[in-house]
């Protein structure tokens, strides 16, 4: 591990029990993220990658696997020890509006990480963080006194990015964070988070299903499929040169807006495979457009590198 990379996830897995069997939520992943770049973690709802986001924070705990933060395996860190941890490692959530206390102001929720942390114990300075923050993220100092349901969906979310700011992270987990969003408010929130990653040197791993947002957010994407990565490549080779099905099929649903573009939209059929107790075999032949039934159905496809940095899992394409 280089003194470059900030994170590091090897064979990462997450099993849930459930009445009929075991459930795969997160299945073998793994990726390196240097300090300061985004990583897109992308796929359908269901693929995983909200648990995974959760699992490397240890907001749900790993099945299995290690999570190489600054060089030390954060899994093996106890109760306490990850409490001091979570200081460099911050999430903010997909829905404003639920993740935040109705009962608290502005003020209040965002000085609470400070309180609980006793990041800062002196009542004037806690009040000069509170602003400092809210200046930080865009929101106007009349508003602290507010409660939550008299703010729009874009101030929520700002609320939402002065908490995960609060304590000076290093590593900020984005899960789906202006899907609930307008458009028009998703592109401040989005221009917003670039800014302070250039400003602070945050590094993202950045979730979302919405390709045509993530293309201009992020550095690499890796895309989900039922647990698995079964595409990861820099952003501008990804969209020039996809590889997996499933990531071909994904980038034909994007909107265009030129109305003369011939663009060919593939449409995925069959069943989607249960993540309970899955078949040893490709999770995507179910639904494949180009499966070769002599190899698709013998154990999974690994992850290999096709071309410098760019890694697909599938028999017919490596």
């Amino acid at each position: 591990m280089d003194n470059d990379t900030l994170l590091e996830v090897r064979n990462l897995k997450k099993y849930f029990k459930t009445p009929r069997g075991m459930l795969q939520a997160v299945d073998d992943v793994s990726f390196t993220l240097k300090k300061g770049e985004t990583l897109g973690l992308v796929g359908e709802s269901g693929c995983g990658k909200s648990t995974t986001g959760r699992s490397i924070l240890r907001l749900v705990e790993p099945t299995a696997g290690e999570i190489i933060f600054e060089g030390q395996d954060i899994t093996k860190l106890s109760e306490k020890e990850m409490r001091k941890k979570r200081k460099d490692m911050q999430i903010i959530f997909q829905d404003p509006f639920s993740s935040l206390d109705p009962k608290k102001t502005v003020n209040n929720l965002i000085r609470e990480p400070l309180k609980i942390t006793k990041a800062i114990t002196d009542k004037n300075k806690l009040e000069e963080r509170v602003l400092e923050l809210m200046d930080t993220v865009g929101l106007a100092e009349r508003l602290i006194n507010t409660y939550p349901h008299e703010l729009d969906g874009g101030r929520r979310q700002r609320i939402g990015i002065a908490r995960a700011l609060a304590m000076d992270p290093k590593l900020i987990v984005c899960d789906e964070p202006v899907s609930a969003l307008d458009v028009s408010i998703q592109a401040q929130i989005l221009n917003l988070l670039k800014e302070l990653q250039q400003k602070h040197g945050l590094t993202y791993i950045f979730i979302t299903h919405d390709l045509s947002v993530v293309n201009h957010f992020s550095d690499s994407i890796a895309v989900m499929y039922l647990g698995k990565i079964v595409e990861k490549a820099p952003a501008e080779e990804l969209f020039v040169n996809p590889i997996h099905p499933y990531t071909k099929a994904l980038l034909s649903a994007i909107p265009v807006p030129d109305l003369e573009q011939n663009t060919k939209r593939i449409t995925l059929k069959g069943e989607i495979t249960s993540p309970v107790n899955m078949p040893d075999e490709c999770h995507f032949c179910k639904r494949c457009y180009e499966i070769n039934d002599g190899i698709c159905h013998k154990g999974q496809p690994p992850l290999i590198e096709v071309s410098p940095n760019h890694f697909v899992a599938c028999f017919c394409h490596t």
